[in-house]
């Protein structure tokens, strides 16, 4: 394989893995700034967001205004409202008065930013990141793919900082995990399941497995277009009820900046016992998603008896199996009863959540660099980035891959703009982004965190901002 056309030996001064909306935020912020030198790779041929999920009537559960940069930059040209600018549907957005966007318009809004911004390279796998102590510098390998994936040619970038965003994956319970690959039984993930609606809404009865927001809106789109009287629906999860997520005002000020820099100072093991109590912030379910389910089940009633839709909580799947007649056996235990049945089922879609893609792999040449805590996790400092031996004089910074050291906000696209803004300053070793003192109305301990201050930029790892060279 020949080197990829872009490959060179310059240094750029920052090189992103994987073009999500976190990265996207982040190319989107840097793009002004022309002194500094940026690239970012992504193995699929375009920006796509959850396509699985794409449905009509779907909306995002933040606000437009967490966009990719209005948080911390309200005059960039990359805001939602210029989108629609743009597209000239920003009258109509106003007399619409929705607050919050259909995901499809979330999608098309990060696929217009994305299409107008030079330094994202699409088509490019990264495949390890090593330190040469020599140079003082990363080096980024990756392979370029053609239209059908496959490997075209073989590149490598130097650089003086690393950001890797590459997101989450599908998590499939291990008592599930195989069905997934047999053949024959229709057991998908929800991230499939526009791929896979035709075969489901003709499938003769069909479970959907997680009580999540993905979990809800499949079983309302199944509901919805299944007949009245033999809609013949399952919903089934572990959690003991089908919960509304946690959406007042003041429960919100959980997604601040405040709450980030409170939860990073705690101690590791407040942090472990605080993340998974804190579950109903963001696992919940949206209360205008369960008011369309119950409101659709209750329609089905009006012309006498009850639609044939069970929803159990309180449920887990111990095991499952294919019959040999192609339909799924599932093995279920209610946690609390203390009981357990079978279910037999034509199809099965998993929402049963994602999980952050690990990044040892990416990293494994940087593995004896990086220091890592009592549960041998990645330890990132207040500014993202990975805790490296002082041998490593250049930084990596991660996107959604600090929950056990940022809080539950670490996924939430309300703290993208902000924690792009502060990679930025950190970077450039200046307040680039002026950030607020206070977000919250909420004072989360007694002694609240200093704010944070960007470290001094050291002169060998940005280009010079004067002449941009």
């Amino acid at each position: 394989m020949t080197p990829a056309p872009h490959t060179s030996d310059r240094p750029r001064d920052l090189v992103g893995i994987g073009i999500g909306p976190f990265n996207l935020s982040l190319a989107a912020l840097a793009h002004p700034l022309t002194g500094l030198d940026t690239a970012f790779y992504d193995q699929r041929p375009a920006f796509s967001w959850h396509p699985g999920l794409l449905l009509d009537d779907a909306t995002v559960q933040v606000p437009f205004l967490a966009d990719l940069v209005t948080l911390v930059d309200p005059t960039s040209p990359w805001t939602f409202l210029n989108h629609l600018r743009a597209r000239e549907r920003l009258f109509p957005f106003y007399f619409s008065e929705h607050f919050h966007v259909r995901r499809t318009e979330y999608d098309a809004y990060c696929r217009w930013v994305a299409a107008h911004l030079p330094a994202l390279h699409f088509g490019h796998q990264v495949d390890a990141v090593r330190w040469n102590p020599r140079r003082a510098l990363f080096e980024v390998d990756f392979t370029q793919l053609d239209a059908d994936g496959e490997a075209e040619a073989l590149g490598r970038t130097p650089a003086r900082n690393v950001v890797i965003g590459i997101g989450t994956e599908p998590h499939v319970p291990r008592p599930l995990t195989p069905l997934v690959h047999t053949p024959g039984a229709l057991v998908i993930h929800s991230d499939d399941y526009l791929d896979h609606r035709d075969a489901l809404l003709a499938a003769g009865h069909v479970t959907v497995v997680g009580t999540g927001q993905s979990g809800a809106e499949i079983f309302l789109d199944l509901l919805r277009h299944r007949p009245v009287g033999r809609e013949r629906l399952h919903w089934l999860g572990r959690t003991d009820a089908f919960t509304p997520m946690e959406y007042s005002k003041l429960g919100l000020e959980h997604f601040t900046p405040d709450h980030t820099r409170y939860f990073h100072a705690l101690a590791e093991p407040v942090r472990d016992r605080l993340v998974p109590a804190q579950w109903q912030l963001h696992k919940g379910i949206d209360a205008a998603t369960l008011a369309a389910v119950h409101d659709e089940l209750y329609r089905r009633t009006l012309g006498g008896g009850w639609p044939d839709a069970v929803l159990t909580p309180g449920v887990r799947v111990r095991t499952a199996g294919r019959l040999a007649t192609g339909r799924v056996e599932l093995h279920l235990e209610h946690t609390r009863q203390d009981t357990r049945s079978r279910l037999t089922t034509d199809a099965v879609v998993l929402a049963t959540g994602h999980r952050p893609r690990p990044l040892d792999p990416l990293l494994t040449a940087l593995a004896p660099h990086i220091r890592r805590d009592a549960s041998q996790r990645p330890q990132v400092d207040e500014h993202f980035r990975l805790v490296l031996d002082p041998s490593v004089t250049g930084a990596v910074y991660v996107q959604n891959a600090e929950t056990h050291t940022h809080g539950v906000g670490a996924p939430d696209l309300g703290l993208a703009a902000w924690r792009s803004a502060v990679v930025l300053n950190s970077l450039t070793g200046e307040e680039t982004y002026p950030l607020p003192t206070r977000t919250a109305f909420t004072t989360f301990g007694l002694r609240p965190p200093e704010r944070q201050v960007p470290p001094a930029r050291r002169a060998r790892q940005l280009t010079p901002w004067a002449d941009g060279t």
